[in-house]
């Protein structure tokens, strides 16, 4: 089995907008089915050859589709996404307060989505996974993409402040803050939080708490499984925020359709190098 992960350091005028990078190369898994879990970034991905095939979207109402390039907004539901063994792209991670800029639209727009990229970008989504495939090599790869994004984004569009300062308590404090604590912070009603939230985010206060909560204890055992040591799902339930093991098993088969050690047995593959996957997410993650 080959697995190569390069990670990549993002040009520093698009650091607000994505939060990781990383190109991959996964041949001679056996054929099946990945799991692209919720998570608090949306997933941007162009493939090198054959197409990403999404057998399930987070939204059960779109049809299933094949992808050579795509943005996947944010989640609460698994995607599967089909392979015959190999995987070969690159993916960003990008923040759901950079969409607008980024992207032209807010991530609310692409809640629970996966959209082809010239449907989101125009032209510029076509010619930008033309120019990495013709690259010769993963820094000529990156560097397309990057080319294309700063000529594309508007850098001073944004939300509004009292969204990125719930968005930042939410992320910075492990998702444990409630959403009335959240609203007195940033001086609005729990309702117009919520509602701005969403709109800006895809996701409610309360939803993106429990994504980041998940979020980080998935990372937390894919690193532990990586590393040979004892899984601990109690230890791990309590240091991630959760009442005890029974609440992160309950909160794990929501996400992802499994229970911790289903999900390790069933994706091992994809969670063997735990900085790799730690440096832009998993995909739809969806690598």
């Amino acid at each position: 089995m080959t697995q190569e992960w390069v990670v990549h350091r993002v040009h520093p005028a698009l650091r607000r907008c994505v939060a990781g990078a990383v190109g991959y190369r996964q041949e001679g898994l056996a054929p099946g089915v990945h799991r692209g879990l919720p998570s608090p970034h949306l997933t941007f991905v162009v493939t090198l050859d054959e197409p990403l095939v999404m057998a399930a979207h987070p939204d059960p109402r779109q049809a299933p589709g094949c992808f050579d390039g795509l943005v996947g907004g944010l989640h609460t539901r698994p995607a599967l996404i089909a392979h015959p063994g190999r995987q070969v792209g690159l993916q960003l991670s990008l923040t759901p307060l950079g969409a607008r800029a980024l992207l032209g639209v807010p991530a609310g727009a692409l809640a629970s989505l996966d959209v082809e990229l010239p449907d989101v970008l125009g032209p510029v989504g076509g010619e930008l996974v033309d120019r990495v495939r013709a690259a010769p090599d993963w820094a000529g790869r990156f560097a397309a993409v990057e080319q294309v994004l700063l000529r594309h984004a508007r850098p001073d569009a944004g939300p509004p402040p009292e969204v990125v300062e719930a968005w930042r308590l939410t992320t910075a404090g492990g998702g444990r803050l409630r959403v009335r604590e959240l609203a007195d912070r940033v001086g609005w009603s729990d309702r117009h939080l919520g509602e701005r939230f969403r709109a800006e985010t895809g996701l409610t206060p309360k939803e993106a708490a429990r994504v980041v909560r998940f979020d980080r204890a998935r990372r937390a055992l894919a690193a532990r499984a990586a590393g040979g040591g004892p899984l601990d799902l109690a230890g791990l339930a309590a240091t991630a925020g959760f009442a005890d093991q029974a609440h992160l098993t309950r909160e794990w088969r929501a996400f992802s359709g499994l229970p911790p050690t289903g999900w390790l047995a069933a994706e091992l593959g994809f969670v063997q190098d735990g900085t790799a996957a730690g440096a832009a997410g998993s995909a739809h993650d969806h690598s």
